[in-house]
């Protein structure tokens, strides 16, 4: 096998001969610039032999194969020659249940648009941290232009915690627009409800500010369990059937537009990505909790009674959460008792005798 790299037309590897036992772990040795990574490329598929043949398992690299073979590079980012959609078809290709269609509807329902000014919402746990750094990317590697702004508001964090979303954005490379509000202050004198209030309110600052500074959409960092947990909350506690949307109209800021970017994320993704490269979120840093800086403090809440719910139904069934997620977009207005838009209503009993 012989490979000639981009970088000078030099030869990478030359007459390589490589033959691994099933059940061998072996491990490359040499210095920078041997062809370790190419090597590693070259079995994955990302890389094709310019001279002679590559078996990987008696086949020759392609769809079968690449499920056998985990390429992990040393650092994390998008290959600068792709554009978005190209590297989501990359993406697409290591993943059997992830189809190229999927991933262009998702590209496509972001609706981010040339001109775009968004303000990136931060709150400093790991799901906003790693959307900030998606849109980053999105923005370098993209095929038109668009703006970020990536907003941070500190609503009275401690010390300690506002040390460490100052050091994950360094760390990151993402340049902080920092203001300051009182929320913690005025929330902790509530005694019903004080959470909700804290994130009504914490919206409509970010709003406000986002549209102060010529913003038109603002992204929130919400992934995909969030969406099954509020499905299953508005059920079981407020007896309504319901979900977060994707992306959705101001009705207080005209012009505004809020996104979630993560919409289709899992938090078990997010949390390897935490762990592959050995990050430190805060979480929830309010007066509640606040003397947990980093532990995932403020447990006991009904969204941790739905994440529980959840987790049990994952051990039972690998079905559970996507049909839950799916039970939102496919319902039969027929078969349900009643629903609503607006102030309109309507029940079942409305027009029962007129189906006759």
């Amino acid at each position: 096998m012989q490979r000639i790299d981009n970088f000078d037309h030099a030869l990478a590897l030359d007459h390589v001969n490589l033959e691994i036992q099933p059940g061998r772990i072996v491990g490359l040795l040499g210095p920078n610039g041997s062809g370790k990574t190419t090597l590693m490329k070259l079995a994955a598929g990302l890389l094709v032999p310019t001279g002679g043949s590559l078996r990987v398992c008696g086949q020759a690299p392609g769809p079968q194969t690449k499920a056998r073979v985990a390429y992990l590079p040393e650092r994390t980012y998008l290959p600068a020659g792709l554009r978005v959609r190209e590297a989501l078809e990359l993406f697409c290709d290591f993943y059997a249940d992830f189809s190229r269609e999927k991933a262009v509807s998702m590209l496509a329902d972001l609706k981010i648009q040339p001109g775009d000014k968004i303000a990136v919402c931060i709150s400093g746990g790991k799901d906003s941290m790693l959307m900030a750094k998606l849109l980053q990317e999105l923005q370098r590697h993209g095929k038109y232009p668009f703006e970020l702004v990536f907003l941070v508001m500190n609503p009275g964090y401690n010390a300690d915690n506002w040390k460490i979303i100052q050091d994950n954005a360094k760390v990151l490379g993402i340049p902080l627009t920092v203001f300051e509000s009182d929320i913690f202050n005025i929330v902790a004198e509530v005694d019903k409800n004080p959470c909700y209030l804290c994130a009504r309110m914490r919206r409509g600052y970010l709003y406000s500010h986002a549209k102060e500074l010529g913003c038109n959409k603002i992204a929130l960092g919400h992934h995909f369990d969030d969406v099954i947990e509020t499905v299953l909350m508005g059920m079981l506690y407020s007896g309504k059937v319901e979900t977060m949307m994707p992306k959705l109209h101001s009705k207080n800021f005209e012009g505004m537009e809020l996104i979630r970017p993560m919409y289709m994320v899992k938090e078990a993704d997010i949390k390897a990505w935490r762990d592959y490269h050995q990050l430190h979120f805060i979480q929830c840093a309010c007066r509640f909790t606040e003397n947990c800086v980093s532990c995932g403090g403020g447990r006991g809440s009904k969204r941790d009674e739905m994440k529980e719910l959840i987790a049990h139904f994952r051990k039972e069934s690998d079905v559970i959460e996507k049909n839950i997620f799916k039970s939102v977009h496919n319902i039969n207005l027929k078969t349900v008792i009643g629903y609503h838009k607006d102030d309109w209503t309507y029940n079942f009993l409305d027009d029962y005798n007129d189906k006759k």
